[in-house]
């Protein structure tokens, strides 16, 4: 099964966190079903870009972005080349690093 690390964010995981997945599970609900409240204001209907991470490793691994999560990535806070929206990045068979941005643009955050 792969793994994914997320790296220590202040607030989310301030150790970092590393779990196994079954392939085919969003970045987004990997993280929610193990205790990472990541940000999901448009509850993974990609429509916002509070779920924005950065895959520092295994990015090659995920599918493409379509058209709609490439035009609302260019809106989030600290967009790199290796962002995605993780409820649209699919985990496959490779292991993943990921990073969870500082900041979102939700100008309100909310518990889901």
């Amino acid at each position: 099964m792969p793994k994914i690390v997320f790296l220590p964010h202040e607030e989310l995981c301030p150790d970092g966190k590393v779990i196994e997945v079954e392939p085919g599970i969003s970045v987004c609900d990997a993280a929610l079903k193990n205790g990472v409240d990541i940000e999901h204001a448009c509850e993974k209907a990609c429509a916002c870009t509070t779920c924005h991470v950065i895959v520092r490793e295994g990015f090659d691994s995920l599918g493409e972005p379509d058209e709609l999560e490439e035009d609302l990535l260019d809106k989030a806070w600290g967009l790199e080349p290796e962002s995605r929206l993780s409820c649209q990045a699919i985990v496959d068979k490779e292991d993943l690093v990921v990073e969870i941005p500082k900041y979102t643009i939700n100008q309100v955050s909310e518990k889901h």
